[in-house]
């Protein structure tokens, strides 16, 4: 569980390349929630994700935010309470701030991050040990920015195997982030059944993931191209996200009912 949000985040950035069309993917007002269990049975937290709009320097951005946190039994032994804040540009979706506040078990960050795309600087300011440091960078998204970046591309042209790459700014690193498109699945839901496109990130094995192929995420082929699941093998266990409830969506979501 210590990593359910960054696992959250990671399974939201399956999408790829510019979309020539002018479709709304997202808008203000966008809400999801997804429940989350540990080895198919417990209970082990909740995470949503919410779009609204801020103003940057008299410019307005879409302002998004995700949180997560355990429930239950899971809670008792090990309590995440994670907040991510992203602001970022409307058309371009460029990332203007990032703020990541999260406590998990304990292991506390409190950072913002600030974009400077005159210079290409990106300064972090670490509230938790009081310091301040400025890193390079060129085409990045931060953590929670991914998600609607990669969101609002196209995927018609994907073929099985295909990988997507991505360089993500996170904990004061850049992270090279890759996707595989395993194909189409008709997967059933809680809602019904629903038509997904079906990915494979990439991501580091070690302690926290079994092998750096354990996450399979599903998201919907429609034009709002949200996960709507996800399941891990980590170290010890596993962990499995779905999709519980939405609203505001920008476009219908297209449901199988039989």
């Amino acid at each position: 569980m210590k990593k359910t949000i960054f696992l959250f985040i990671a399974f939201s950035s399956v999408v790829h390349s510019y979309s020539q069309e002018k479709t709304t993917i997202f808008k203000k007002g966008e809400w999801l929630r997804y429940k989350m269990s540990y080895s198919g049975f417990l209970k082990a937290g909740n995470a949503t994700l919410s779009v609204g709009t801020d103003t940057i320097k008299g410019k307005e951005v879409f302002h998004v935010t995700g949180k997560g946190w355990t429930t239950g039994i899971i809670k008792w032994f090990f309590n995440v309470d994670d907040t991510y804040q992203s602001y970022f540009d409307k058309e371009t979706i460029k990332p203007y701030v990032f703020k990541r506040n999260i406590n998990e078990g304990g292991y506390v960050i409190n950072r913002e991050i600030k974009f400077n795309y005159d210079t290409k600087k990106a300064t972090v300011l670490d509230f938790k040990l009081q310091t301040t440091e400025t890193f390079d960078f060129n085409n990045i998204q931060d953590m929670m920015s991914s998600f609607y970046y990669l969101r609002s591309r196209d995927v018609s042209n994907l073929k099985v195997g295909d990988e997507i790459a991505l360089d993500m700014f996170m904990d004061a690193q850049i992270y090279p982030f890759k996707l595989r498109y395993l194909g189409e699945e008709l997967l059933k839901t809680s809602f019904g059944k629903i038509k997904t496109l079906k990915f494979r990130p990439m991501v580091q094995a070690g302690r926290v993931f079994k092998e750096n192929e354990s996450v399979t995420i599903w998201i919907t082929a429609d034009e709002n191209k949200i996960p709507i699941k996800l399941k891990a093998s980590l170290s010890v266990g596993s962990l499995k996200a779905e999709l519980d409830a939405y609203k505001g969506l920008a476009n219908s979501f297209e449901i199988i009912y039989d």
